[in-house]
């Protein structure tokens, strides 16, 4: 089976992860990166051939892309670019580590990124252009609205609700039925025991 090509947008940190990521699953084929960065011109053995504004002169090769930068202080920045490739016919392929665990009474949506040693439970849901970092524990009936980053080692107990544009710091722990309002910054290590 031939592998779908894709973009990657991003050359740090986040965007290593996402090679690594889309390498383990053999489904994909990076040809190429955009990077605003312009001291950087490979990242790995990928080619940047561009700034982000760019990647529209390249929607012939293909329009599957992947947003590679995880905009932790700056989610809205993050989920306006999404927006915007959307809205141009840009598609954004759901990236799923073979070595998480999804329920299959559990919903993946468009553009989420599930890294290594995940864990999805039944009835819960993860909206479009998320972020489930390694070891992220996902219990029964979450809701991660869109857009938000869920970082490494982090436990959300059954029935919680994140609200988009949040972040979730590594190994933080929310107790079952807590609501994390939009927009939300939470520290690294934080034990959540009332509403946010």
């Amino acid at each position: 089976m031939s592998k779908k090509k894709l973009f990657i947008i991003g050359s740090g940190g986040h965007a290593s992860a996402c090679i690594d990521l889309i390498e383990s699953i053999n489904s994909f084929k990076i040809v190429g990166i955009f990077s605003d960065d312009k001291k950087i011109k490979k990242k790995f053995s990928y080619s940047v051939i561009g700034t982000t504004k760019d990647i529209f002169k390249y929607k012939k090769i293909t329009n599957n892309v992947v947003l590679g930068f995880g905009s932790i202080y700056n989610l809205k920045k993050r989920h306006n670019i999404y927006l915007k490739l959307k809205k141009a016919g840009f598609k954004f392929p759901t990236i799923i580590s073979k070595k998480s665990h999804i329920s299959d009474r559990s919903k993946i949506l468009e553009g989420s990124q599930i890294f290594h040693n995940c864990t999805v439970n039944a009835g819960s849901i993860i909206s479009e252009n998320c972020i489930l970092n390694n070891n992220s524990l996902i219990d029964h009936d979450c809701k991660i609205n869109e857009n938000v980053h869920i970082s490494t080692g982090v436990t959300l107990n059954g029935t919680v609700i994140v609200n988009k544009n949040s972040f979730i710091g590594s190994g933080s722990v929310i107790r079952d039925n807590i609501k994390i309002k939009s927009n939300s910054f939470i520290k690294m290590g934080t034990v959540i025991k009332n509403n946010v």
